[in-house]
Order: structure tokens, then sequence, then C-alpha cells
């Protein structure tokens, strides 16, 4: 159970200090949006959620392929700053790429340990093609 906690705990506790970082950088509600962008109150909880799930995937098929899950996750962390902080659109658009390249990795690692492990990650990676619009959509707009 504690390596359970703690698998969960390390995504959501680097979730909640990016989101730390950026907090005084957000301007998501100033941006020109593209269609279907979801009020900003949304991510949080969208991601806290995904957070989740990533840690129990990783605790599920025991931990393996531990270089490819923390790479994503540190990818993932970065590319927050990259668009809040640097406000670096085209390059956060490139950055989401190769971040759906590296979850495709790990769904496929995981999947290959354990079935649910990888499955249950397909959430994740739907949310970040659809990070993927958003990122471009506002690249375009602004």
């Amino acid at each position: 159970m504690k390596k359970l906690i703690k698998n969960i705990l390390i995504p959501v506790i680097m979730g909640g200090i990016v989101g730390l970082i950026i907090s005084p950088f957000m301007n998501y509600n100033n941006l020109n949006k593209p269609p279907l962008s979801p009020p900003g109150i949304v991510f949080p909880i969208v991601w806290t959620i995904l957070y989740i799930i990533m840690g129990y995937s990783f605790y599920k098929q025991n931990e393996q392929n531990k270089t490819i899950y923390y790479t994503q996750l540190i990818v993932n962390g970065l590319w927050s700053i990259i668009f809040f902080i640097f406000k670096w659109y085209l390059i956060s658009t490139i950055w989401i790429i190769l971040l759906i390249i590296l979850v495709t990795i790990m769904i496929y690692k995981f999947y290959k340990e354990n079935k649910i492990a990888g499955l249950i990650n397909i959430p994740y990676l739907i949310w970040l093609f659809f990070a993927l619009y958003l990122s471009f959509g506002v690249y375009l707009l602004n």
C-alpha cells in the first residue's frame, strides 16, 4: 500500500509544484483560444485525475520501465513552464508532440508488463492530443 501511495503522490506532487511555479504567469483567460477550449478550472481537475492514473499504472506494472515513465513525467512538467512562463506557444506545441511520442512508448511498454497498466493511460494520450490542438490553436491565434 505504501508503494501505491508513493507512486500516486509523485506525479500529483510534481503537478502541484509546477502549478505553483507557473501560477504567477498564468494568462489563460487573456489568450485567444480555439473553439472547444474548456474553462481554466477544468485543467487542474483533469490533470489531477491523469496524474493519479499515471502513478497507479506505474505501480500496477511493478515500477518497470522507470526511464520512460520519469522521462515523460519531466517532459510533461516542463510543458507548462514553456507555455505559461516563456509563452513559447510554437515550442510548446512541438513539446507536446514529443510528449505524445513518449506517452505512446510508455503505454506500449506498460501494456507489455500489465495490460491494465497500459490501457488506463489511454485517456492521458487522448488528453494530450486535445492539448496539442489547444496549444497549436493558441499559437495561431496569439
